[in-house]
């Protein structure tokens, strides 16, 4: 079986593909994230997706490897948030997901480095925040849970607290869809998991 490169530093991905048992490498990539305001939410998850799967591609030795790609972002009243500058920012963005339903989306990109085949693709997931008093909001931002996590939190960390409900693949809100990232592994690149 090919070997498997995570093109991501996040320690949150590279447990999710422990997690279903996928062997893999991480190396990260160096592509610097920068989006157009007008562009479409999807469109930039996948977008950066695939092109930090193609910066680690190009520095691969081994032609026998499959790089992934992964991004995230939060969408709420059609406003993007990214990863917050500071702890200001961070309060900021969980002051406007309060007691709130927001989206999140994450793209990925799977290259195989000998054929060049890529294949794309995103996941969206419905989260609701439940109300969270001033005191919780400015603690949590304050962690260093915020920072480097869209929308200024970390599902699978002390936000959680904050989950009223989820509507899509709990995955996807930590930062690789696992279900349809699996099936394309197997359907497109016939590695099994």
């Amino acid at each position: 079986m090919k070997e498997i490169i995570l093109a991501s530093s996040s320690p949150r991905r590279h447990e999710l593909l422990d997690q279903v048992g996928i062997e893999h490498k991480v190396m990260k990539s160096k592509f610097m994230e920068k989006f157009d305001e007008y562009s479409l939410p999807h469109e930039i998850v996948v977008s950066f997706a695939l092109k930090k799967a193609e910066y680690v591609a190009k520095m691969v030795d081994n032609n026998q490897t499959i790089v992934i790609g992964a991004d995230t972002l939060v969408v709420y009243k059609g406003q993007i948030l990214g990863k917050p500058r500071n702890a200001k920012n961070a309060r900021q963005m969980l002051e406007m997901l309060n007691d709130q339903t927001h989206e999140v989306l994450t793209g990925f990109a799977v290259i195989d480095v000998e054929t060049g085949k890529t294949v794309t693709d995103y996941e969206s997931t419905l989260v609701k925040f439940r109300e969270i008093s001033p005191k919780e909001l400015a603690a949590y931002a304050k962690s260093n849970e915020s920072r480097d996590k869209a929308g200024g939190y970390a599902i699978q960390g002390k936000a959680a607290k904050f989950i009223e409900s989820i509507e899509g693949e709990y995955s996807t809100v930590v930062g690789l869809p696992l279900s349809r990232l699996t099936q394309v592994l197997e359907k497109e690149f016939k590695y099994m998991v």
